[in-house]
């Protein structure tokens, strides 16, 4: 079984980044591919802050020497010889899926295991848009994704035995992360029990029924939970929360999964959480 050396990540958002700087800490190639020059500046400015953070307590020797290892384009040839190329661009099926189809004209090592982080879309809709079926799976990471040690692997009916075996040993070994099994199917496990969870939330909240930092409160100090559903929320970013929402309603037709009124008129005004400053609380927009 090939060691995985020479990685790449498509998307150098939140979630993106934090991927790279993970490969990247485990001493592996990284090239972190975004769609503009703009939105790849913003890349590797994430990935400096992250970094020198981590070396500012601790956590690495060198922010210079795992920078070293990680080259950021605009150029998507530039995945042409990795190993292992890790999408995690937006949860659009039809994003997705374009991407898959170039990735598997481009890139060359007839070995190589093309991974989503998506956090809902069936594996399944990605793999057959390729030649290499058996070489797709999800590799999904949680944010942030240099802290937390889950990943969950989901295969699809076509992922070979190589492939999740190969996937396994780059997360559990080089990574250094828990990788969990989970079934093709929207949402996985963590999102399938989460998302009805936080959308249960946005209702009480949206009914006037408590307020959001009660709301919050009742699950932090009443069941040990350390952080509250309003709040994970915004961190995950409520176009996540929504596009996984619709992705779990479109599969299973369950009312748990309906995305609130509330959450749509949000996401429709730009009051993403966190990443824009406002959600469900205010934040520094920094």
């Amino acid at each position: 079984m090939s060691t995985i050396e020479r990685v790449a990540v498509i998307g150098g958002g939140l979630m993106g980044a934090g991927i790279a700087e993970v490969a990247a800490r485990a001493g592996l190639d990284t090239v972190v591919v975004e769609s503009s020059e703009d939105a790849a500046k913003n890349a590797a400015q994430r990935l400096e802050r992250s970094l020198h953070r981590a070396a500012e307590r601790g956590k690495i020797a060198s922010a210079d020497e795992v920078l070293d290892r990680i080259r950021v384009t605009t150029d998507l040839e530039q995945v042409a010889d990795r190993q292992l190329v890790v999408e995690a661009i937006v949860e659009d099926e039809s994003a997705k899926t374009a991407l898959f189809r170039r990735l598997d004209e481009i890139v060359q090592d007839p070995e190589a295991i093309l991974a989503s982080n998506t956090s809902s879309i069936p594996i399944m809709k990605l793999a057959v848009v390729t030649s290499r079926p058996q070489q797709v799976l999800g590799i999904h990471f949680f944010n942030p994704v240099p802290v937390l040690k889950l990943v969950e692997l989901v295969p699809s009916l076509m992922t070979s035995d190589d492939t999740l075996a190969r996937s396994r040993a780059f997360v559990e070994g080089p990574l250094e992360k828990q990788a969990i099994d989970c079934q093709d199917r929207a949402g996985f496990v963590v999102n399938a029990l989460l998302i009805p969870f936080i959308l249960s939330a946005i209702r009480m909240y949206e009914s006037g029924f408590a307020s959001a930092e009660d709301i919050d409160q009742g699950l932090v100090l009443g069941a040990a939970h350390p952080q509250g559903p309003l709040a994970l929320a915004d961190l995950i970013g409520l176009d996540t929360t929504k596009a996984v929402a619709e992705s779990l309603y479109e599969e299973f037709k369950e009312p748990l999964y309906a995305a609130p009124p509330l959450l749509a008129r949000m996401v429709d005004a730009g009051l993403l959480g966190r990443k824009t400053g406002r959600g469900f609380y205010t934040y520094d927009a920094r």
